[in-house]
């Protein structure tokens, strides 16, 4: 189930912002939309990335770990959607799940910021968890990630990863997002131009910068 309660709690003013909370299934999931961009429900691309190890154990209770793993996806989702748009439109539907390539269909959608769905799911603070809780849970999932995609396991600093985002030391967080996602869907190997190695070391130097 992936309806939104019946709850205000989005409206809280300790809501942790998306901003400031990239989900590592954002990438992910782009790779499985671009190997196969429909047919897609909540629940079978839960599945698919726990076939991937992608998708690790994160409730003990039965009904709060589907919970949780609907609300990672979905979160992933419309992150995804605005990282992509407008060049491609992805719908976010929980048992409609398609990418529609190419900018005609980004031309054609527009993201409804006053969507309810929406903002229930962006917003970290209904995941039912602190701060220090959800940081944990994608520091996990970003290491899962980062042996996923593979690449160096050396230690890199912060400067270092700056360099390579080709960012100023005193860049702010908003500018480090927005040049990871630039750069990540430049670099992305499932683009045309797309290069795995390039899209390895940024990985490792978000991991660094998103911190």
């Amino acid at each position: 189930m992936v309806d939104k309660p019946n709850t205000a709690s989005h409206q809280d003013s300790s809501i942790i912002n998306q901003s400031y909370m990239e989900n590592p299934l954002l990438w992910p999931i782009m790779e499985v939309l671009k190997h196969q961009s429909g047919g897609w429900k909540v629940h079978t691309l839960a599945t698919h990335l726990n076939d991937l190890g992608l998708m690790p154990a994160l409730d003990p209770t039965p009904e709060k770990e589907l919970f949780k793993k609907n609300f990672l996806i979905m979160n992933a989702l419309y992150q995804l959607q605005e990282a992509l748009y407008p060049d491609s439109w992805l719908q976010v539907q929980a048992m409609d799940i398609v990418l529609m390539s190419g900018r005609y269909h980004g031309n054609t959608h527009t993201i409804d910021l006053n969507d309810p769905l929406r903002d229930y799911y962006i917003n970290w603070i209904n995941y039912e968890a602190d701060e220090g809780e959800v940081k944990r849970l994608l520091n996990e999932f970003w290491t899962r990630y980062k042996r996923f995609v593979g690449g160096s396991e050396t230690d890199m600093d912060r400067s270092h990863a700056l360099r390579l985002f080709e960012l100023p030391l005193d860049a702010t967080h908003q500018d480090i997002r927005k040049r990871w996602r630039r750069l990540a869907l430049r670099w992305h190997p499932d683009r045309d131009e797309g290069n795995t190695a390039k899209f390895q070391t940024l990985c490792e130097a978000w991991h660094v910068l998103r911190r």
